[in-house]
C-alpha cells in the first residue's frame, strides 16, 4: 500500500505553505484574529487567484475537480499556519455538500462565486446531525434553555421556516448557509440568505476568536428552488464524516508546526548553561509529542484516503477523532508546558497552537465523549467492518 501523497497533492500542498507563509505572518494573523471577520481579506483572495478555495469543486464550476484528500491537504496547511478564515465553514461545510448534492441551478450560481473568493459559505446543520439525546446518555442538560429546532413547512410553491440553529460559524459573513429543517417529519436541506427578511442573528466566539452566533427565523419565506433535491438525512450522514476528518486534518496541521516551533524554542533557550533540549526530561515530552504527532497523522491520513475513494470509514473517522482530541490535546499542553513563560506570551506563536487544538478538540466532541462513543459503537457493531 502507497502512503505517499500524490505529485498533484504534493503540488498543492507546496503551493499553499508558500501563500501561507508569504501572507499568514503573525502580524497579519493577530490583525486578522482582532477583526470583527475574523479572516485577512488579502490571503482570502489569494488562495482564491490561485485556486485553491476550488479544489474539490468541479472545473465546470470554475473549481479544480479534485477531491477531499486534496482538500484536506490545503486544511492540513491552513492548520500548521493557523490561518483565520471560513475554511472550513464555506469549503467543507458550504461547498462541498453543494457539489454533491445541489441541483444544477444552485451549483451554477453558487460555486463559481465560492472558487473566486466573490462569496463564502457556511452552514446550520448541528440539531439534524448530532447523536440523539439516548445516545448521548438520555438525559437532558440540566439549567440550560432548550433550543426550538427549525421547521419548514410549504407555502405556495415555497416554503416557510422557523425555529433556532446554534454554533454556525461567520454566519453574519456567509452569503449563504445550508440549513436542516424537519419538512413534514423528515430532514430537508435549503439554502438561507442569512440576510433574509425573518433571519436575527445573536454572535458569540470560540477559543481562538472564530465567530460563532445562533440563528433564530422567523417565518422566513424561500422559494422552491432553495430546497436541495436529496434527503437531509443523505446529505448530513455524508457531510458529517468528512466534515469531522476535515477537522482532524487542521488538528495534524496545527500539531505538527507546534512540534516545530517548540524544537526551535528548546534548542535555543539557555538555562544552567545549556540548552534546555539537552535535558532528559526535556527529550522525553518532546519524544511523546512526537509519537503522538505521528499516530494522529497517520490515523488521519487513513480516514481521509478511505472517505476520498468512496469507501466505508466509520471506524477510521472514530478512531481519528480519538487522536485528534487526545493526541491533539496532549502536544498543545507540552507545547506551551516546554515554552515556559513563554507559552503565556501572546506575542509569541505557541499560545495560538493551542488555543486552535482546544477548539478543534471541542469541535470534534471532547475526548471523552469521543471515546465513549468508539466504545459504544464498538460494543454494537463489534469489529467487523461491514457494521460501520
Amino acid at each position: 500500500m502507497d502512503f505517499e501523497f500524490s505529485e498533484t497533492q504534493r503540488a498543492i500542498r507546496e503551493l499553499a505553505r508558500e501563500i501561507l507563509a508569504a501572507e499568514a505572518t503573525p502580524q497579519r494573523v493577530k490583525q486578522a484574529e482582532r477583526s470583527p471577520a475574523w479572516r485577512d481579506a488579502e490571503l482570502w483572495q489569494s488562495a482564491a487567484e490561485a485556486n485553491l478555495l476550488g479544489i474539490a469543486i468541479p472545473e465546470a464550476q470554475g473549481g479544480m475537480g479534485m477531491g477531499f484528500a486534496e482538500l484536506c491537504v490545503l486544511l492540513e496547511e491552513v492548520g500548521r499556519a493557523t490561518a483565520p478564515g471560513p475554511w472550513h465553514a464555506s469549503l467543507v461545510q458550504g461547498a462541498l455538500p453543494l457539489a454533491h448534492f445541489g441541483s444544477d441551478a444552485q451549483q451554477k450560481h453558487w460555486l463559481p462565486k465560492l472558487a473566486s473568493g466573490e462569496a463564502s459559505a457556511s452552514a446550520a446543520l448541528d440539531e439534524a446531525s448530532s447523536p440523539p439525546a439516548a445516545a448521548r446518555g438520555g438525559q437532558k442538560a440540566e439549567g440550560r434553555a432548550q433550543v426550538p429546532p427549525a421547521r419548514a413547512r410549504a407555502q405556495g410553491t415555497g416554503f416557510v421556516i422557523e425555529g433556532s440553529k446554534q454554533r454556525i460559524p461567520f454566519a453574519d459573513s456567509a452569503d449563504v448557509l445550508l440549513l436542516s429543517a424537519t419538512l413534514e417529519d423528515e430532514a430537508a436541506v435549503f439554502l438561507l440568505d442569512p440576510r433574509a427578511d425573518g433571519v436575527e442573528l445573536s454572535g458569540g466566539a470560540s477559543t481562538t476568536g472564530e465567530p460563532l452566533f445562533e440563528l433564530t427565523l422567523h417565518e422566513v419565506a424561500l422559494d422552491p428552488g432553495a430546497r436541495l433535491p436529496c434527503k437531509g438525512v443523505e446529505l448530513l450522514a455524508w457531510l458529517r464524516p468528512r466534515a469531522q476528518a476535515a477537522l482532524c486534518a487542521m488538528q495534524t496541521g496545527a500539531a505538527d508546526r507546534a512540534i516545530e516551533i517548540t524544537a526551535d524554542y528548546t534548542r535555543t533557550r539557555q538555562q544552567f548553561g545549556a540548552p534546555i533540549g539537552s535535558f532528559q526530561a526535556v527529550q522525553h515530552r518532546q519524544a511523546d509529542a512526537f509519537i503522538d504527532r505521528e499516530a494522529l497523522r497517520w490515523t488521519t491520513w487513513r480516514a481521509v484516503s478511505r472517505l476520498a475513494a468512496a469507501l466505508p470509514a466509520g471506524r477510521e473517522v472514530q478512531v481519528a477523532r480519538y487522536w485528534a482530541v487526545a493526541a491533539g490535546s496532549r502536544i498543545a499542553n507540552a507545547c506551551v508546558h516546554l515554552h515556559g513563560g513563554m507559552g503565556a506570551d501572546v506575542d509569541y506563536p505557541i499560545h495560538r497552537y493551542f488555543l486552535w487544538s482546544k477548539s478543534l478538540e471541542l469541535q470534534l466532541g471532547g475526548e471523552g465523549a469521543t471515546l465513549a462513543e468508539l466504545g459504544r459503537e464498538l460494543a454494537q457493531h463489534g469489529l467487523s467492518e461491514e457494521s460501520w
